[in-house]
């Protein structure tokens, strides 16, 4: 069902007014706390997808069992994009979304994993900063590109590691998922630490090169998004 997502309190409808929700946002970003266990609890999941010509996004949110990473709860949203695109500030297009499909769960979502930044953003406040701010759940970025950093090549074996740097600052780490692969690009979102969201990786990556909590989440609401552009 496409809806219109309800939109937290004060909401921006400008870019003006975006930064500005994003840098007060930011001052609340909790670094330091260790956060799970990797192989603990639950992991949740979380990636988008857009039907730009109908205006549609669609949200899913996968949880999973940290230790066996079987699915024990699947929700979507589709409904329409409440802001424009703007590089920097995608996660104004996305958060409302996200936050109607945990809604949707029963199931504690433990651990948020984001297809995308956390602090390795322009403005060190990417779309997992700002879920874990508005949700208080701890959260960690995964992104499939450096987006604007830079690294050394980590070493090919699996579980070897290069920071991800902003000139001198270390804003994230190219981490090696599978021997010989291209690493993902992890980091901190909320409530951990940039060396536990590496083990957390690692322990979500037994098979393949991205985390199956956002491999499961992305074909999840893909199909949510085809079913509602069919009948839109």
């Amino acid at each position: 069902m496409i809806t219109s997502f309800p939109l937290p309190a004060g909401w921006p409808a400008t870019e003006a007014r975006a930064r500005a929700v994003q840098e007060e946002l930011r001052s609340r970003v909790v670094l330091g706390e260790q956060g799970p266990a990797p192989g603990t609890g639950t992991v949740t999941g979380v990636d988008v997808a857009y039907d730009d010509a109908r205006d549609l996004v669609a949200a899913a949110a996968v949880v999973l069992d940290a230790a066996s990473l079987e699915v024990r709860e699947e929700a979507t949203a589709v409904g329409r994009a409440g802001f424009p695109y703007v590089p920097g500030l995608l996660a104004f297009r996305e958060v409302p979304a996200v936050l109607a499909a945990l809604r949707g769960l029963a199931t504690d979502p433990g651990l948020l994993v984001c297809d995308g930044y956390g602090l390795a953003h322009p403005r060190r406040f990417g779309l997992a900063c700002h879920l874990g701010v508005l949700t208080g759940l701890p959260a960690i970025g995964v992104a499939k590109n450096p987006f604007t950093f830079t690294y050394p090549e980590p070493s090919g074996a699996r579980g070897s590691a290069a920071p991800l740097t902003d000139g001198a600052e270390e804003v994230g780490r190219a981490l090696r998922t599978r021997a010989g692969v291209k690493p993902v690009f992890v980091s901190v979102g909320h409530r951990t630490t940039l060396e536990s969201a590496c083990a957390h990786v690692l322990a979500l990556t037994p098979r393949y090169r991205l985390p199956e909590s956002t491999r499961r989440a992305d074909a999840l609401c893909r199909r949510a998004l085809e079913e509602a552009s069919g009948s839109a």
